[in-house]
C-alpha cells in the first residue's frame, strides 16, 4: 500500500509548489505512523491462520459469523480498525490535505487527465481496503450484496469518527498511532501466541 502514497507524494512535489513539501512530509509520516499498527494486526492474523494466503484466510473464516476474525481474534481488529481510520485520510486525520490550513493540494496543482488520474486513484484505493479489511477480519463474502453491506458497515466507522472528532494536529496523529494502535498490535500477537495458538 505504501507505493501508491509514494507516487502521490513524487507527483506534488512534481508540482513545484511551495506548500506541495509540507503536505508530502505529512502524509509520509502519518502513513508510517499508521502501517506500525496495521502491519503487526496482519502479522497477528497469519500467525493465528498460519499462512500469508488471502484465500485461505477467508476460507478459515467460513461457517458462521462466530469464525469471524472479529471474533476470534478481535484484538487484531481493534487495532486494524484504529489504523484504518488514518488509512482512509478523513478527519480526524485528514492532516495532509489539511483543507481548513493550505488552500491548495491536488486539486489545485493537477488538472485535465491528471487529476482525474489522481481522483481515480484515490478512490480505488479505498475500495481496495475496504475489501481488504472485509476478507481480513469479516470472514470475506459470498456475493455482491454481502460485500456492499459489509464493505459499507465499514466505511461507515471511518465517517463516524471524521464526524465526531475534529482534525489532529500532525503530532497528534503520529503520536496517538504510535501509542494506542501500536501497543493494541503488540497486544495482539501476544494474546495469539498465548490465548489461540496454544
Amino acid at each position: 500500500m505504501f507505493f501508491g502514497q509514494l507516487g502521490m507524494a513524487l507527483g506534488a512535489g512534481e508540482s513545484g509548489h511551495p506548500y506541495s513539501a509540507i503536505g508530502i512530509a505529512r502524509g509520509l509520516s502519518q502513513m508510517t505512523a499508521y502501517e506500525v499498527p496495521f502491519a503487526l494486526a496482519v502479522i497477528s492474523i497469519v500467525i493465528q491462520y498460519d499462512t500469508l494466503s488471502l484465500t485461505e484466510i477467508v476460507a478459515a473464516q467460513q461457517g458462521g459469523w462466530q469464525n469471524w476474525t472479529l471474533f476470534t481474534n478481535w484484538v487484531a481488529t481493534l487495532a486494524a480498525m484504529l489504523a484504518f481510520l488514518g488509512m482512509t485520510g478523513y478527519s480526524p486525520f485528514d492532516i495532509f490535505l489539511a483543507p481548513q490550513e493550505i488552500p491548495i493540494g491536488p486539486p489545485t496543482e493537477f488538472h485535465s487527465s491528471f487529476l482525474s488520474l489522481l481522483q481515480t486513484n484515490r478512490a480505488l484505493f479505498g475500495a481496495t481496503k475496504l475489501i481488504l479489511f472485509m476478507n481480513l477480519f469479516f470472514g470475506g463474502a459470498t456475493g455482491w450484496i454481502e460485500l456492499m453491506i459489509k464493505t459499507l458497515a465499514i466505511y461507515m466507522i471511518a465517517v463516524i469518527v471524521g464526524v465526531a472528532f475534529p482534525r489532529f494536529r500532525v503530532d497528534q496523529s503520529i503520536r496517538f498511532f504510535f501509542k494506542y494502535p501500536t501497543l493494541i498490535g503488540i497486544a495482539s500477537i501476544v494474546y495469539v501466541q498465548m490465548v489461540i495458538a496454544p
